[in-house]
């Protein structure tokens, strides 16, 4: 009788660690599911530091990655740092204009973040770290994800490959108010591109006195469609 009980019980232990599972696989969202297992953009470059929260690092990282020869240092200024830390949501897409780059805000969802990493465009990310009482806001880089273990990868702050799970940086991300762009270039189209997104993001370079480079990301749209 005794093996009989035992055998029972591995075979609802078993049957308990396979529903654990489904049910973790079933958390995920279906655009998630769809997206590659694994994805890293090795290639975008890593500033080490602390200061400002991150914010001249991962801006110097997206216009490197983009062509732009710059290091974090020569930002400090044009980002009015230090004191302009809480300017720094709107300072970093007005420079990254003035750089020729079209500031394309993502709706602040998980899934639409990892659906243009899947596609080789790394995103900058608002998220808060800290307390609930006392959080702090700070800027990085959304390089990769891994669907299966439920992790994303950060350049952030001193870490290269700052590894979180789906809802630590969900909430984190949410904490901050669920602010993401991508900095393109202008014939850089994103994955499922949002045509009035782009044309908006577009009025916003011309303005910016990128006429010629708001020209031509209107011209990528109007060739895609």
């Amino acid at each position: 009788m005794l093996p009989v009980i035992s055998s029972f019980r591995s075979l609802m232990l078993a049957t308990a660690c396979l529903a654990a599972l489904a049910g973790c696989a079933g958390s995920v969202s279906p655009l998630i599911q769809r997206l590659p297992e694994r994805v890293e953009l090795n290639s975008v470059p890593f500033y080490r530091g602390e200061m400002y929260q991150g914010a001249p690092q991962s801006l110097a990282a997206l216009l490197t990655y983009q062509g732009t020869v710059i290091t974090p240092g020569l930002l400090e200024k044009p980002l009015h740092l230090p004191g302009g830390e809480s300017d720094l949501q709107q300072s970093m897409p007005t420079l990254a204009r003035e750089y020729g780059l079209v500031v394309y805000p993502l709706r602040a969802r998980l899934p639409m973040l990892l659906e243009q990493v899947a596609a080789g465009y790394p995103v900058l990310v608002r998220y808060a770290e800290g307390s609930s009482f006392w959080p702090e806001i700070r800027y990085g880089v959304l390089v990769g994800y891994n669907r299966q273990k439920q992790t994303v990868l950060l350049r952030a702050g001193t870490n290269r490959r700052e590894s979180m799970s789906f809802s630590a940086f969900e909430s984190y991300f949410q904490d901050a108010g669920g602010w993401a762009v991508l900095l393109q270039k202008p014939t850089q189209l994103p994955a499922n591109v949002d045509a009035q997104r782009w044309l908006k993001a577009a009025e916003e370079l011309a303005g910016a006195g990128q006429e010629q480079a708001a020209a031509r990301a209107t011209k990528a749209l109007g060739a895609a469609q």
